[in-house]
Formats: C-alpha cells, sequence, structure tokens
C-alpha cells in the first residue's frame, strides 16, 4: 500500500446524518496536513481521504460518494482548475491555494469558496458553513418558483417554508449556489430556490449588476474596489475577467450620475 492508498483509507466511518464527507487534493504534504488539521476541529467534516495528485483522488470519486473536495489548485499534471471541471454530481469545491492571482478563476466555477494559504481557522469555518447551507438544502429541495412577487422597490422569496419581503436598497450582493442564490443584506442571509439568471432579470438593473458567475452586487453598496475585487461592509467579492469592462464603464456611470 504506497502512501497515498494509506492516507485514503485513514477515514472516520460511514456517512452519518448532518456529517460532509470529504477529501484533501494538494501535491504538498504540508497544505494536506494543515487543511487536515483544520478539518479535524469541525465536527461535522468527516474525511475519507488525502491525495497527492487529481489522478488518485478521481480515482476515489469515481467508487466513493463524496460531499466535498478540498481542492489545491497549482499541481503537477492536472491542475486543481481543469480538475475542478470534470468532477459531477452535487459534490462541491472549495480551492486551497497560495497564490491569490487564481481567485478570479476559481469564482467562474461553481466553486463554493476560495482560500488562500496559509488558512485561518474562521476563515475555513465561513466556507463549510456555506457547503453545509448547501447540503442542507438539497435534502428538502422544493422544485416550485420560489420567487413570489417583485414591485419596484422590493421582491417577495420563499425560503424555509416562508415567504420573505426584501428590500432592493437592503441587498448587498446576491450569491449563486448551484440551484439556489444567496441573497445577503446587511442583516440576514436568505438562501432561496432558483438561479442567478432567473433573479437577474427580476433585479433593477440600474443598481445591480453581476460581476462573476457567482455574484450580483448591488452598485450602491460598494465601499472600494481595485482592478480585481469589489469590497463592500465585510466582504470581498472578486470581478470576474469576463465582466471587468462592464463592472468598471457601469460603476463609473453610476458615480459620475450621482455627482
Amino acid at each position: 500500500m504506497n502512501r497515498e492508498q494509506e492516507e485514503s483509507s485513514n477515514c472516520r466511518g460511514a456517512k452519518k446524518e448532518n456529517v460532509v464527507n470529504c477529501i484533501i487534493i494538494d501535491d504538498e504534504p504540508l497544505g494536506r496536513e494543515a487543511v487536515r488539521l483544520l478539518v479535524n476541529d469541525v465536527p461535522m467534516l468527516n474525511l475519507l481521504g488525502s491525495f497527492g495528485d487529481a489522478e488518485s483522488a478521481n480515482d476515489f470519486l469515481s467508487a466513493h460518494p463524496v460531499d466535498l473536495v478540498f481542492l489545491d489548485i497549482r499541481m503537477p499534471g492536472t491542475d486543481g482548475i481543469t480538475f475542478a471541471h470534470t468532477i459531477k454530481g452535487n459534490t462541491l469545491v472549495i480551492f486551497t491555494t497560495a497564490y491569490p492571482e487564481y481567485a478570479v478563476d476559481s469564482y467562474e466555477l461553481d466553486a463554493v469558496d476560495y482560500l488562500l494559504k496559509p488558512i485561518e481557522p474562521v476563515r475555513f469555518q465561513k466556507a463549510v458553513n456555506k457547503v453545509s447551507d448547501y447540503l442542507q438544502l438539497l435534502q428538502n429541495k422544493p422544485r416550485e418558483s420560489s420567487i413570489e412577487t417583485v414591485t419596484q422597490e422590493y421582491i417577495f422569496v420563499k425560503a424555509d417554508r416562508r415567504y420573505f419581503k426584501i428590500m432592493f436598497r437592503d441587498i448587498l450582493f446576491i450569491e449563486g449556489l448551484k440551484d439556489y442564490v444567496v441573497i445577503q443584506t446587511g442583516s440576514q442571509r436568505i438562501i432561496t430556490n432558483t438561479t442567478m439568471k432567473a433573479i437577474q432579470e427580476r433585479l433593477p438593473q440600474e443598481i445591480f449588476l453581476r460581476t462573476n458567475k457567482s455574484y450580483i452586487v448591488n452598485l450602491e453598496k460598494i465601499d472600494s474596489f481595485d482592478v480585481n475585487d469589489i469590497y463592500i461592509d465585510t466582504y470581498e467579492l472578486a470581478i470576474g475577467s469576463r465582466y471587468r469592462d462592464s463592472f468598471m464603464e457601469r460603476f463609473v456611470k453610476s458615480i459620475l450620475h450621482k455627482t
């Protein structure tokens, strides 16, 4: 048995309720160990295996159900971005890397989050919480449309068997989570069953703008920005390369319109 097989056999048992089965893929042994220690500190995470390359991890994924992959980006052979495109089903991905320049590429995929090494425990827990939110939604996945009413000032959406009235002026940003969206206001985080395309069509186009595959931002809530990121309150949102020009043009125009 080689080292990778030993690592993949070192797991905590079968799937349990509210437990997230995960694996780690990183070509650096220290990188794998750092993530393993973080995983061990989160009770809901069940580590099934740890792999030094995408090829051996792919063999494991084809034979075992996995909820979450902690995936390094820069690796010899198949890199993390390429490998993420091949992951099928409802397996979620959190990228882990020491290279911040890959953040934009990661958000163009359906990755849950992007963690920059060295990973802080608080930031790690935040990413895991997002995974937990989505997996809970899958267990009770409603099929009906969740956008109920739209006016010029607010939208009603269905979430957790309730209807929420959300004022457009209170929305900081909207985040895509596969077949769901997360509507983030200053005081609430509402997850509802719809797509980014569907909700974008119902938003006031003069104040909301898509900034990458995963985010729509309220232009009036932006505190600062640079060529790669937008900062809203305590949140840092990447600007996708396909959306950068339209963001710069729209945001500058919105500033000039107010002056």
